[in-house]
């Protein structure tokens, strides 16, 4: 790729069309040549909770960000949240995105409710998928705040600065404890 310039974390408009996976999805949205022929308002972005799930929604995002940023900009990208547990009993069902959602199910099904550990969205029937994509779909907006740009906010994320991202993440980290430990008894 000589004479081509790179940005600081290797990315060239070169490199989507060579891969297969972004120049389809360009070309799904048709988005190859300008926004105008963007044939969905709301793009969506679902991958599971973990953190391989996390890494393909971070690249996702840098692709948008570096080569279509008006998607972002004009409010048409999305994050989909997936329930991590489903709570339930023989009468109801309860899909829960967080340990206190979970905690709340848990009392409100009574005793012996049965709990499913969500580790990926293969793992939700299409039967139990209409559940939570219907009108209590949860979707988080990818979002630029004003203050920052997109460069410096690509070069932090994909970029070289190793020592500060990890930093950064540790800072921020959010470790989650299985409630069926916490209530456990002891043995």
């Amino acid at each position: 790729m000589k004479g081509k310039p790179l940005n600081s974390y290797g990315l060239t408009k070169k490199i989507v069309y060579e891969n297969e996976e972004f120049n389809l999805l360009q070309s799904a949205l048709n988005i190859e040549d300008s926004l105008e022929g963007l044939r969905y308002n709301n793009i969506v972005i679902a991958t599971d909770a973990d953190v391989d799930g996390m890494h393909i929604r971070l690249l996702l995002i840098t692709f948008f960000l570096q080569f279509f940023p008006d998607l972002v900009k004009n409010n048409h990208l999305y994050i989909l949240q997936t329930p991590l547990f489903r709570v339930r009993n023989k009468k109801e069902t309860h899909y829960c995105y967080d340990d206190e959602e979970k905690r709340a199910a848990m009392k409100k099904v009574g005793v012996n409710p049965e709990i499913t550990r969500f580790k990926g969205l293969g793992e939700i029937s299409p039967n139990e998928f209409k559940h939570f994509i219907g009108k209590d779909i949860r979707l988080d907006p990818v979002i630029i705040g004003k203050e920052s740009t997109i460069q410096k906010m690509l070069e932090f994320y994909m970029g070289k600065n190793t020592p500060l991202r990890q930093e950064f993440i540790i800072d921020n980290l959010v470790v989650e404890k299985d409630i069926s430990e916490e209530t456990a008894p002891a043995a």
